[in-house]
């Protein structure tokens, strides 16, 4: 197998972008939410693209895909704190369905690249 670079992979592009969004979300939430919901969110967020970089440094497709694996939990993970958030009335519906959008699509991308490279074994 060769090795990712990735900072050349879409999804972790995304991921950090999706890093900077959740920072802007995270940084206007109330400020009882500090060490709940806020710190939870940005580990998180941080997560799925230090998952997806970690796992490119792997030997084989089969590591890698589990760190991908880890990376796609964490977006999974990150979609709930933000239902969270809409339901407890932090954001507003446009800013909730602009970022479900963002995060399914990255989801989508994940598990599309976990499919590719599994297939690649």
């Amino acid at each position: 197998m060769r090795r990712h670079n990735f900072k050349k992979l879409l999804i972790w592009q995304e991921a950090m972008e999706l890093i900077d969004l959740n920072y802007e979300l995270t940084n206007s939430l109330p400020d009882f939410e500090k060490f709940g919901l806020r710190t939870q969110m940005n580990r998180c967020s941080v997560s799925i693209a230090s998952n997806i970089s970690e796992g490119s440094s792997k030997r084989s497709n089969k590591h890698f895909a589990k760190f991908l694996g880890d990376s796609l939990g964490s977006a999974f993970e990150w979609e709930t704190q933000l239902m969270v958030c809409y339901r407890q009335k932090f954001i507003s519906k446009d800013d909730y369905l602009r970022l479900e959008n963002k995060i399914q699509m990255l989801q989508s991308k994940i598990s599309n690249f976990i499919d590719k490279i599994e297939s690649d074994t």
